[in-house]
């Protein structure tokens, strides 16, 4: 197991530099956000990225050509992201992605899927995967700790850009594959972050007291119903067993396909793009977290029930989804439907707040039994 899965630093560590990265190289601890040495005293992610570029380039052995950055449309984080071409063998070439910096989770798993600790080995040449080739990684450059990553381009948009139902089916066929990959790379070694289910309902009914939105009265009644249940319920999410790598952030806008091969019919593989916030849990958090997007407006889903489906796809895979997994999926709806209320001023879309409270309405007498 590489060194840097064992313990990942802590935000504001300061961590020794390692060897640089060259081919899927360097192991350790990092800290991405910090970087205390960098040239200048640089803090603004694409200048730093500017004048790191020399340093980058020598460390894929010449290999990377000159890089292109930009933003992106989709991009939230502070990375600077750059394209670029990456000499492969035979005179050969492909068109890559830069990144930089990364944080632990996102290195970790993209190099771990499709880089040199891929159950099948270095990927560069092989059969590909659900998340991008990665043609190059290290968490050194010029001296100062960075995690940077070259993995392959993929073209055109992410499948919110055009979602259909084959695309949401596709989506999850990948998000399957993913939880076969992660289970043979690492085994699950950690505890599961915990949410504060009571402090998240005792905002939502906080907030209702002010709160403008049709049907306020039935709200109150409900958030205050699963605050009396929430030992039970709370109990029986924290009893589920953890016995998976959940992706974190399972959604269209994470998910772009490859080109599909030659003479091949139909559209290329679907990708997943954001390895940020992989963390140790159970399927259904993933599942429900594509589900809940969809709230009020499941006509955009076009007929596909990410649980039920993705259970589905797990047996067809001959994987195991727990007996008792659609009482978990509805425990875990009903907490998530009842804390829409404490997130008003970003998820205050009329049609999912009733959708959401229908839910609570329709699963809490089923799940306190």
């Amino acid at each position: 197991m590489p060194e840097e899965w064992k313990t990942v630093a802590p935000a504001g560590a300061g961590q020794p530099s390692g060897a640089a990265g060259t081919r899927i190289a360097g192991d350790g601890g990092f800290h991405p956000d910090s970087h205390p040495g960098s040239p200048n005293g640089l803090t603004d992610h694409s200048a730093l990225a500017v004048a790191l570029e020399p340093a980058l380039i020598q460390a894929c052995d010449g290999d990377l050509s000159r890089i292109e950055w930009f933003r992106s449309t989709w991009q939230s984080g502070g990375a600077a992201t750059g394209r670029a071409r990456f000499a492969l063998t035979d005179g050969r070439s492909t068109d890559v992605i830069v990144k930089l910096p990364v944080g632990p989770a996102e290195y970790v798993w993209t190099r771990g899927m499709e880089g040199m600790d891929a159950p099948e080995g270095a990927h560069c040449e092989l059969t590909l995967g659900c998340t991008p080739r990665v043609f190059a990684a290290g968490l050194e450059l010029g001296g100062y700790d960075l995690a940077w990553l070259v993995v392959e381009r993929l073209p055109g948009h992410p499948l919110s850009h055009r979602m259909d139902q084959q695309a949401a089916h596709d989506l999850l066929e990948s998000a399957a594959e993913w939880y076969e990959r992660a289970a043979r790379l690492r085994p699950v070694d950690r505890e599961p972050p915990r949410r504060d289910w009571a402090g998240v309902l005792g905002r939502a009914r906080e907030a209702l007291k002010n709160a403008e939105i049709p049907y306020r009265h039935r709200w109150v009644e409900a958030v205050k119903h699963v605050q009396r249940a929430l030992p039970r319920l709370v109990d029986r999410w924290e009893s589920r067993p953890i016995n998976a790598w959940c992706h974190g952030d399972l959604h269209p806008g994470n998910a772009m396909r490859r080109a599909p091969d030659p003479g091949e019919n139909g559209s290329g593989k679907v990708v997943l793009i954001d390895l940020a916030l992989v963390h140790p849990g159970h399927w259904v958090e993933d599942a429900l977290y594509l589900e809940r997007l969809y709230w009020g407006h499941a006509e955009l889903l076009h007929g596909v029930k990410p649980v039920s489906t993705l259970a589905r796809i797990f047996r067809d895979r001959g994987l195991q989804t727990d007996e008792d997994y659609t009482m978990l999926a509805n425990v875990r709806r009903v907490l998530m439907a009842a804390s829409v209320p404490a997130f008003l001023a970003r998820e205050g879309n009329p049609k999912y707040v009733q959708a959401a409270l229908e839910i609570v309405e329709r699963l809490l007498p089923a799940v306190t039994k």
